[in-house]
């Protein structure tokens, strides 16, 4: 079965669930089905699926994963005057460290909205269907939504990274307040703290809270700054943070604070 194959048979089941019956994937291009597959598993809830579909889907996402390329800790420039902090342009999901930060929601289940561009859905996509199953699993034993400034932790099944953590940053209605600033340090904060328990080395953040749930760049990121450097001033397990970015904007916030010393933030 070569790769299109493998996304015409996810795309079978996937349609099949839909229908009730077995059902050929619809005609058209790659890019199409491949919007198609993602839009399925977008909107698809967390219950059971079969072995053959995660075989499958298993070796497409990896072979995904294989032609985008990974990104090591090895790869990232260092900045001679503080080495363990970095800072990377491109698309978390080809980050091949020991954990990525994942910017959730209080339900903790990903993104259902069909082929978003938010972080949330980029991870769970790319991850496959498992993450969204062990994110409900987490919740049916937690029996409540996620609070703000928490963290939970799940393995990242085909992402080159080994773990993600899931954290829920403050949503920014208005004038940002101490509250809000308090819980996205918590954010980080928590984050650190599971990297520790679970003796990981590197992890990379996301830019938490500062796209849908409104979070002003610049103030996010001076809180993500300094909350690492006050955690790696007193850590020596975690050997490198990542600050990953996407956007060109975002870049330049990060760019300039880290060539700052912290008593200038």
């Amino acid at each position: 079965m070569n790769h299109e194959k493998r996304l015409d048979h996810l795309l079978d089941y996937l349609l099949g669930e839909h229908s009730g019956r077995t059902q050929a994937s619809p005609p058209g291009d790659y890019a199409t089905k491949r919007a198609l597959l993602r839009k399925l598993v977008n909107i698809r809830p967390p219950r059971p699926i079969s072995d053959d579909f995660i075989r499958v889907q298993d070796t497409f996402l990896q072979e995904e994963a294989s032609e985008k390329g990974t990104v090591s800790v090895a790869d990232i420039p260092q900045r001679p005057w503080d080495d363990r902090i970095l800072l990377w342009q491109g698309d978390i999901t080809r980050l091949k460290v020991d954990a990525i930060v994942n910017a959730a929601n209080s339900k903790l289940l990903g993104c259902f909205v069909p082929c978003h561009s938010c972080i949330d859905n980029a991870i769970h996509t790319y991850a496959g269907v498992q993450l969204r199953g062990a994110c409900h699993d987490l919740m049916q034993v937690q029996g409540h939504d996620e609070e703000t400034g928490t963290t939970k932790i799940t393995l990242a099944y085909n992402l080159p990274s080994r773990y993600v953590l899931h954290t829920v940053g403050p949503i920014v209605k208005g004038t940002v307040t101490q509250k809000h600033r308090d819980e996205l340090a918590s954010c980080y904060h928590s984050c650190f703290t599971l990297a520790k328990e679970h003796g990981l080395g590197s992890i990379a953040f996301c830019c938490i809270s500062t796209g849908e749930f409104r979070f002003p760049k610049r103030a996010a990121a001076e809180i993500a700054v300094q909350t690492a450097r006050e955690f790696l001033a007193n850590d020596l397990q975690v050997k490198r943070v990542v600050f990953n970015v996407f956007r060109d904007d975002d870049y330049e916030i990060y760019h300039d604070l880290l060539g700052r010393n912290e008593h200038e933030i």
